[in-house]
């Protein structure tokens, strides 16, 4: 499936790897389903009401699957009733400890990230593949380079492609054995280099849906930067079918990247892109103030939109006829508005902000309107 039609736009064209579907919850990864958002809160999971309330300002930013750890029975006590308060479907995520899987999928878990090597004896996954199955669960395998089975690393020496590959393949054994199949799988490292190459070994190996990630990629900086490089690769690829960008920042801020990456890409086009110029000395107002406030401010938008936000009138132009809205800066205070490509009128500096906001609103409102007459059964945000 390309994320563009290719008879207008072929040099923007993906070639989707095709993987077989599962379902989180209700919300299908792989096969033809968009490429989800996913996250993970890092509030004490016994603590349901700060939990719940991170979930709902992910779900605000769009998140479309929520991941909560749950290293205790306190934990996964909690779940039920954060399972009832979600929006979204919810994965358990469950190191060495089986009964916690089991607890988390009798809660209500829409899926349980796991390692089954680390689950212990086939009895223990057999229980934990049952529970999954009689609560209607899937499993997302999660390999780590950073915690790889001690017999890989003696026979690789090191974590390398190969050993995250081998290590992903025997789990994926361990659950078909148990005739198991409603599985997702990641192979994640720190180091790009490696993520990416095992995530290319790996596609070519299976045919489940593949979960990406750049692990433990920093701040929200140096995080952001490796994420867009690794996961945004293997996603031009057309590899990955739902993604998780691992910041050391709030999880809401994880969503709105990993919206920023997919939107570059045009694979998912929720809410409003912003094209802007860095400024210069020609700009004709507050160029990066003005984009700053912008975003703030239209983080409520779901509708998939595009608004220009450039200082002057060298790039200007150009860009406001490819954009919805456009807004260019002109001399002595007076900037000029192009709405769906043609200059339609001036603004001034005082109040600007407030006027573009409003334009944006109209136009949104306008396209779910549109969307809405024509008998569009799906929200126009879902993709």
């Amino acid at each position: 499936m390309s994320a563009h039609n290719p008879s207008l736009r072929p040099w923007r064209d993906i070639d989707r790897r095709k993987s077989r579907q599962i379902m989180v919850g209700n919300v299908p990864v792989g096969g033809d389903a968009p490429v989800t958002v996913q996250t993970m809160t890092n509030t004490l999971t016994s603590d349901a009401r700060a939990t719940i309330d991170q979930i709902r300002r992910c779900e605000d930013a769009g998140v479309d699957i929520i991941r909560v750890s749950c290293p205790d029975v306190e934990s996964t006590a909690a779940m039920k009733q954060i399972v009832r308060a979600a929006r979204v479907p919810i994965v358990a995520d469950i190191h060495f400890h089986y009964k916690r899987a089991l607890e988390a999928a009798d809660a209500g878990a829409a899926c349980l990230r796991i390692n089954p090597g680390n689950i212990g004896s086939s009895d223990r996954v057999r229980e934990v593949v049952n529970a999954a199955k009689a609560n209607g669960c899937s499993i997302r395998i999660g390999v780590n380079a950073g915690s790889l089975e001690k017999d890989l690393l003696e026979k690789y020496g090191e974590p390398c492609p190969e050993a995250l590959v081998e290590s992903a393949l025997d789990h994926i054994k361990l659950l078909q054995d148990h005739d198991f199949h409603e599985f997702k799988v990641a192979v994640k490292a720190s180091d790009l280099f490696l993520a990416v190459a095992a995530y290319q070994q790996l596609a070519d190996a299976v045919d489940c849906p593949l979960h990406l990630g750049i692990t433990e990629a920093g701040g929200f900086v140096g995080g952001t930067v490796k994420s867009a490089i690794g996961i945004g690769s293997l996603l031009w690829a057309g590899i990955g079918d739902t993604i998780r960008v691992s910041l050391s920042a709030e999880p809401e801020e994880e969503v709105r990247v990993g919206y920023e990456i997919l939107k570059s890409l045009g694979i998912r086009t929720r809410g409003v892109r912003i094209v802007s110029c860095p400024s210069c000395a020609r700009q004709g107002f507050d160029v990066i103030r003005t984009v700053q406030k912008l975003e703030e401010r239209l983080q409520h938008i779901n509708t998939p939109l595009s608004l220009s936000v450039l200082g002057c009138v060298v790039n200007g132009p150009g860009e406001a006829r490819e954009t919805d809205i456009g807004l260019t800066g002109g001399g002595k205070g007076k900037h000029m508005v192009y709405l769906s490509g043609i200059t339609d009128h001036t603004v001034e500096d005082e109040g600007m902000v407030d006027h573009i906001v409003r334009l944006v609103e109209a136009k949104a409102a306008q396209i779910e309107s549109e969307a809405s007459d024509a008998g569009n059964a799906e929200p126009v945000a879902a993709e």
